[in-house]
């Protein structure tokens, strides 16, 4: 029996490539259950699950009465993609590549090794949820805005970094790259301008790609933006929104300076800018971490916060932190495009909270970021690398190349060895005449294999 759904796969899979090769013409009525299980030797009830799997995946149809016919003799969608969309997509080659688990160093990726996270005891609190206090209620919906107690946990945690939230101005989201979907959905339309950081969040460059957005980057330095080209872009531009990362930024490592943060906010003021704030590292950044929605109360400020870089990758859950009415239309903007949110998800970190267990991990976790993060810079730097700011917190170091390296090429390299590279062009709105640089994640960077391979290319290019 354990064999069975393979075997039928198989069965439906040499169907699905006799149609597309011709051997079937559209309309035509395959074999009765009873015919094809003795072609294939098999009994009818696998020969059922593989009809299913064809249905499924619009091969055939059935008709009641009479059989099962060839739907399609191509696949129905086109190959063809908008250009919108060919270009959302081609931005989040980078992720693609995180994604895949070949390479053995992964210097270029964007998360923490799982085994970092191994003190949050995640398996052991899937088990305490469930089942839930509530019969049968891991198969109801939740609550749209998403569970009242995780909100009210995060509510307690915003006074602690001095923004005033109440639980209702809270929305629960699958992590922070699905908030700040909803923040694109709810703002922008085809041709609006939005303002971003460049260098910054690449994925956040392609969710406007794909709304048919005009990006507009604003460089961002080591204490942050460009006071001079924010004006201008704006003046010249005239968007509502702006997305910024001021803290532990992604992918340089650096913080704003409260200085910038305040002048950020006057322009904001001044010109009627929403200013949405990505802060992924605020649960391990220090407690005393200035916020731009703590500075503006949530006035034109949007702030958002995720658990999935500080628990796991996989465990989708994040938030927003707004006014109540802004709350109230994404979250109908949630329910139209997901219907709700995972409330066994939401349970488990709110279990986590109340019992201690991630206020713990966050602590540990804080600790070694800080180690790991001065550890590669001096790795990093003993090899002949300049330049290189400190983190102020997060997992990255922004690690500019000699003049005549190229980081794409760079990567290219790199990846025949086994060893993963985020190449600086990626995160700055695919400008290849940016200055050369590598984003590194600082669980990584002191890799032997890495630090040997980065020496050899820094020796070559000053020679």
């Amino acid at each position: 029996m354990a064999q069975k759904p393979a075997l039928a796969q198989q069965i439906a899979d040499t169907i699905a490539e006799q149609i597309k090769q011709g051997q079937w013409a559209t309309g035509a009525r395959l074999p009765s259950i009873r015919a094809a299980a003795s072609n294939f030797g098999v009994s009818k009830n696998t020969i059922i699950d593989a009809y299913d799997r064809l249905i499924a995946t619009g091969y055939i149809r059935p008709r009641h009465g009479s059989g099962f016919y060839v739907e399609a003799a191509r696949p129905a969608h086109p190959d063809i993609k908008p250009e919108h969309f060919t270009e959302a997509v081609d931005l989040i080659s980078l992720l693609r590549e995180q994604l895949h688990q070949h390479y053995e160093v992964r210097a270029g990726d964007g998360r923490l090794p799982a085994s970092w996270m191994e003190n949050a005891d995640i398996r052991r609190q899937f088990k305490r949820i469930a089942p839930t206090r509530e019969p049968g209620g891991e198969f109801e919906y939740g609550n749209p805005q998403g569970l009242p107690g995780l909100r009210e946990d995060i509510s307690r945690t915003l006074i602690d970094r001095a923004i005033s939230a109440s639980p209702d101005q809270v929305l629960l989201t699958f992590g922070a790259n699905h908030a700040l979907d909803l923040i694109v959905r709810h703002f922008v339309d085809a041709g609006d301008p939005v303002l971003v950081e460049t260098p910054g969040y690449y994925p956040m460059f392609g969710k406007l790609r794909l709304q048919r957005a005009r990006t507009i980057g604003v460089p961002r330095g080591p204490d942050g933006l460009d006071l001079t080209c924010l004006e201008q872009a704006i003046r010249e531009h005239r968007p509502r929104l702006l997305f910024v990362q001021p803290m532990a930024h992604n992918p340089t490592g650096t913080s704003m300076s409260l200085q910038n943060m305040h002048a950020v906010l006057r322009i904001a003021e001044q010109h009627d800018l929403t200013v949405i704030e990505d802060d992924p590292f605020g649960d391990i950044l220090p407690r005393a971490t200035p916020h731009l929605a703590s500075l503006d109360a949530l006035n034109r400020v949007i702030y958002v916060g995720t658990f999935s870089k500080t628990l796991s990758a996989s465990l989708r859950c994040g938030y927003i932190a707004a006014n109540r009415a802004l709350i109230r239309s994404l979250t109908d903007i949630k329910m139209l495009t997901v219907v709700n949110g995972s409330s066994v998800i939401e349970r488990m970190v709110h279990e986590m909270i109340v019992r201690g267990r991630y206020r713990r991990h966050m602590a540990r976790l804080r600790d070694r970021v800080g180690k790991a993060g001065a550890e590669a810079v001096a790795a990093l730097r003993g090899i002949g690398l300049e330049n290189i700011q400190p983190p102020t917190g997060g997992y990255y170091i922004w690690c500019p190349l000699p003049g005549d390296v190229d980081g794409l090429a760079l990567a290219h390299q790199a990846s025949a060895q086994g060893i993963f590279l985020a190449p600086g062009h990626l995160f700055t709105l695919g400008d290849r005449d940016a200055a050369p640089a590598l984003r590194i994640n600082i669980a990584h960077a002191r890799h032997p294999r890495l630090l040997r391979f980065l020496q050899d290319e820094v020796i070559r290019a000053r020679r």
